[in-house]
């Protein structure tokens, strides 16, 4: 019998393969590629404009909020893609044919509750220029 840890042995390999690999490539495109700094090269790019004034300004607190917001509901999306998984499963676990059901729409309530005190606070709204919410 194999002890249990030569059973790891297979999986340690592969990820030195990897590493290797992944070392040996960054390696060779070092020595092959040409390096040339050119002012063109070092300028900062942003989406295809010419920057233009200083990077360190402030950015009004709604970009803060929205990236919060994007955050909180691809949250969501993680919560909702394990219970879709094993939602015919569900009436076997919980012993009620309806409990995954009611579980996610008051899951769903709670985020739509959230969405309505977004949107009446005006988060949203980008129209208006306000210096804090």
């Amino acid at each position: 019998m194999v002890p249990y840890n030569w059973q790891y042995l297979p999986l340690l390999l592969q990820i030195l393969a990897v590493f290797g690999l992944g070392t040996g490539i960054v390696t060779a495109s070092w020595f092959v590629g040409r390096h040339r700094d050119t002012a063109t090269k070092l300028a900062a790019y942003e989406c295809g404009i010419v920057a233009v004034g200083d990077a360190r300004k402030r950015f009004s607190v709604r970009f803060y909020m929205v990236a919060m917001l994007f955050i909180l509901f691809d949250v969501e999306t993680v919560f909702m893609m394990p219970w879709a998984v094993v939602y015919r499963k569900l009436p076997a676990l919980t012993g009620s044919r309806f409990f995954g059901f009611w579980e996610m729409l008051v899951y769903l309530g709670f985020m739509a509750v959230g969405l309505y005190y977004i949107v009446r606070k005006g988060i949203l709204n980008w129209s208006q220029d306000k210096a804090d919410l």
